[in-house]
C-alpha cells in the first residue's frame, strides 16, 4: 500500500562543478573500452562514487513505493541556445540565465539540456530510444535534473534547428533564432521522483531526478541523426535502487 508524502525527503547537495569536472583536468571516460562505465571508478579517486555509490543512477522505474501531489513547477521560455558536440553528447547551453524549475520551496536555474541515445532510465525495463536530460542548479549549489523519454513517431519540432547542422566533436552551434524546448515535454505532468546521480563522472550523488512517464515523439530521422551526431551509445548501464524512495507524483 503506498503512503501519500507532501514531498520527497531531505536530498543532499551537489554541485555544478562536478559537472564540468573532466573539462578541468580530471581523467578521461567514454562509454567503450577501458573507459567505460564500469571502470569509471578506478580511473581516478574523483571518480570512486561511480563505484561506491548506493545512489546512483540511472536506474529502472517500474514501480513508486509512494505517492504525493506534484511538487514540480517549471516553464521555459523561447531562448537563445549555443549548440555543442562535447564528445559525449549534443548540448544545448542557454544564453540567458532563467529561474525555471520550483521542487517544493526551492528555485533552480535552468543551466543546459542534453541528449542520451539509446535512454539511460528504463520504464517497466524498457529502454527507448533516447532520453533528454535538463539540468538545474539552486543557488545553495543543489542539483535537479528533468528526464523525457522520446518514442519514434511523428516529427518534433524542438529537435529540428538542434540536428540542422551536423556537429563533430568539438564544434559549437550558436542557433540564428529564440528555440522554444516545451515540445521536448509531455502535455501530462505524471512522473517518478527520485534523489540519484550524475549519470557521468565523477557520478556525484545528491541530485533531485524528475523522471517524466509519458514519452515524446520525435521522428526516425530525427532518432537517427542525433545518434549518428552522438557518434555511440552514450547511456550508462542502469544501476541498483538499493534502499531509495521512488515517490510517483
Amino acid at each position: 500500500m503506498q503512503m501519500r508524502l507532501s514531498v520527497l525527503g531531505a536530498i543532499c547537495a551537489a554541485f555544478i562543478p562536478a559537472i564540468s569536472m573532466a573539462e578541468a583536468g580530471a581523467p578521461a571516460w567514454s562509454y567503450t573500452g577501458k573507459d567505460s562505465p564500469e571502470h569509471w571508478g578506478e580511473l581516478s579517486p574523483v571518480y570512486a562514487t561511480c563505484q561506491l555509490g548506493k545512489n546512483q543512477s540511472p536506474v529502472d522505474l517500474s514501480t513508486a513505493q509512494a505517492s504525493a501531489d506534484n511538487s514540480a513547477k517549471f516553464h521555459y521560455e523561447a531562448l537563445n541556445y549555443t549548440v555543442e558536440n562535447n564528445g559525449h553528447t549534443i548540448q544545448a547551453t542557454p544564453a540567458e540565465s532563467v529561474q525555471a524549475l520550483q521542487l517544493g520551496d526551492k528555485t533552480f536555474t535552468f543551466k543546459q539540456f542534453h541528449f542520451h541515445t539509446p535512454s539511460e532510465h528504463t520504464l517497466q525495463n524498457k529502454h527507448f530510444p533516447m532520453e533528454v536530460h535538463f539540468v538545474h542548479q539552486s543557488d545553495a549549489g543543489e542539483l535537479a535534473v528533468l528526464g523525457v523519454m522520446f518514442s519514434e513517431g511523428e516529427e518534433n519540432p524542438a529537435l529540428k534547428p538542434l540536428l540542422a547542422k551536423k556537429l563533430q566533436a568539438g564544434e559549437k552551434n550558436q542557433l540564428t533564432e529564440k528555440l522554444d524546448v516545451m515540445p521536448l515535454f509531455p502535455q501530462g505532468q505524471s512522473h517518478f521522483r527520485l534523489n540519484g546521480s550524475l549519470t557521468t563522472p565523477p557520478c556525484s550523488e545528491g541530485v533531485n531526478w524528475i523522471v517524466f512517464k509519458t514519452p515524446v515523439t520525435a521522428s526516425k530521422e530525427q532518432l537517427a541523426a542525433m545518434r549518428e551526431m552522438i557518434g555511440q551509445d552514450n547511456n550508462r548501464p542502469l544501476q541498483p535502487l538499493n534502499a531509495r524512495l521512488v515517490v510517483e507524483e
